[in-house]
């Protein structure tokens, strides 16, 4: 069995950048509502976005440390996946909400505020950018923390396009714009969105990866010295790193148990060096008369 060592995402920064985001999501709410305009509050729930993801990096870090027991043999590894499946089709649903919103506004422009949102824009901005440079280091080594920090990249940008709105609108009375910038960012969180709800819903459904040919790994385990074949082959992942591969190996001859643990050995590191795959079970089978076939559903 194969054990991975997760980095331990640093508490202190990933709290800081919590907090930061808060900040910005509250104050362009208020700010969305008094000015009228939603791009502010599109930016905002792209902020409340990485707010959510940022928890749940945080709380999935450390939930999935927790050891498994008799009851959760598999401890709670798959946390982060169902908080990140909610959140993605949380925020579809604001997103969706939005363009609705923004369709309607954009047929009936009212004056906006402007004044808000170049300051609020502003804010998110440096904000953003602080937050960028706090989970900089963390993001390297966790892939949820990568996530949220490629999160924060974007928030930079739109932020900065709700500032050039705000600034059309104050110079130019291009009220318009609003609506306009609202639907980029709702359509942004849509695609980002569905990534996340597509690749979850794979893990949780236990799919094989794509970039693992089965064919391929039947192949190179029957290159192995007296395997006949491999069969009945289940590959799936746990979370976004574990890998578990079980499968029959069938044997062209009836060895000791001593020489077919040897042999599994070999399967496994063959697995482990290849594929990447962490945890694999395998049954050795001598002349057993089943299906020979390489998926057998259960």
């Amino acid at each position: 069995m194969g054990h991975h060592h997760h980095h331990e995402v640093s508490g202190k920064n990933l709290f800081i950048t919590i907090i930061l985001n808060v900040i910005i999501t509250l104050a362009q709410i208020i700010g969305g509502f008094i000015s009228g305009s939603l791009a502010l509050l599109s930016d905002a729930m792209h902020n409340f976005s990485d707010v959510l993801s940022l928890v749940v990096a945080w709380i999935a870090n450390r939930l999935a440390a927790r050891p498994g027991d008799t009851s959760k043999t598999f401890g709670y590894k798959r946390a982060e996946i169902i908080a990140a499946l909610f959140n993605a089709s949380l925020l579809m649903g604001i997103a969706i909400f939005l363009i609705i919103e923004a369709v309607q506004k954009f047929f009936h422009p009212l004056p906006i505020d402007s004044v808000w949102v170049i300051w609020l824009g502003l804010l998110s901005v440096i904000l953003n950018s602080l937050s960028v440079f706090l989970v900089k280091e963390d993001a390297h080594e966790n892939m949820n923390i990568k996530a949220a920090y490629l999160h924060l990249l974007t928030d930079v940008a739109t932020s900065v396009a709700v500032v050039v709105g705000g600034l059309l609108m104050q110079w130019w009375h291009i009220y318009w714009i609003d609506p306009v910038i609202s639907i980029f960012i709702a359509f942004y969180l849509i695609w980002a969105s569905f990534d996340i709800i597509k690749e979850s819903v794979f893990i949780l459904m236990q799919f094989a990866p794509k970039e693992i040919d089965l064919q391929k790994i039947a192949e190179d385990v029957s290159q192995i010295a007296g395997i006949e074949n491999v069969h009945h082959i289940h590959i799936w992942r746990l979370n976004d790193h574990d890998l578990f591969f079980e499968a029959h190996v069938d044997f062209s001859s009836d060895l000791k148990l001593k020489e077919v643990m040897k042999k599994m050995e070999k399967i496994e590191k063959v697995l482990k060096e290849k594929y990447h795959i962490s945890h694999v079970t395998l049954q050795p089978e001598y002349r057993r008369n089943d299906t020979k076939e390489l998926v057998v559903s259960p």
